[in-house]
């Protein structure tokens, strides 16, 4: 009988754990929603002037800066179609504070062509630099041939420390190059699936202890 009853709780205790990590998960779920509507919402509306202070993650903004073109970086990127290129992203001064901004995309065979731009007004999208990939190659800093946004090359590069937000120009360019990319949402969110193996789970094993409670009791 004892065992009987210890085998009961340690079941149920499982059922429990399945179940909060579900609920989690929804609460989770409902969070991220509201988070992509907010950054959706974001996109959406006009741009703000941005003075360089307080950078927002997917803030719409516009600004006046000024270019450093001696430091173009061209960051190795794939469009929309999938065909490889390179970002061209330059250093740009807002009011003394240092950032990059990412003026677009161009084919591979355009990274001899010269990409020196002159202009000083711009409209953009904040967005935090991507984490850091162990899984892509190194920069080639000295042949300008890059794959991350890593600060330490970025510092031997250039010289300066930037700010973890980047700017990227949504200014429209059609059938120009460099082309700006579309910027979205672009949050995994993979919660209900999460959820709902949680809850299975739980069920699974409630179901499998009601078997064999009604075989051996």
């Amino acid at each position: 009988m004892k065992n009987k009853l210890s085998f009961s709780i340690f079941v149920y205790f499982f059922i429990l754990v399945f179940l909060a990590l579900g609920t989690w998960q929804i609460i989770r779920l409902n969070w991220k929603l509201d988070l992509i509507n907010s950054i959706d919402q974001s996109l959406k509306s006009d741009p703000v002037e941005f003075n360089g202070s307080n950078p927002i993650n997917y803030k719409k903004i516009k600004f006046e800066g000024i270019l450093d073109n001696s430091k173009i970086i061209y960051l190795y990127s794939l469009n929309e179609k999938g065909e490889p290129g390179f970002d061209i992203v330059n250093p740009v001064s807002i009011n003394n504070k240092s950032y990059l901004i990412n003026r677009g995309w161009v084919p591979k065979d355009f990274k001899s062509k010269k990409h020196v731009s002159n202009e000083s007004k711009f409209e953009g999208v904040l967005k935090l630099k991507s984490k850091f990939n162990y899984f892509k190659p190194d920069n080639d800093v000295n042949k300008n041939y890059w794959f991350t946004l890593k600060d330490e090359d970025l510092l031997t590069y250039t010289g300066k420390e930037f700010s973890p937000f980047i700017i990227n120009n949504i200014s429209k360019q059609e059938g120009i190059y460099p082309q700006s990319k579309q910027i979205g949402a672009n949050i995994s969110n993979n919660h209900l699936k999460y959820a709902l193996t949680w809850f299975s789970l739980a069920v699974s094993i409630f179901l499998i202890y009601l078997y064999f409670r009604k075989k051996n009791y």
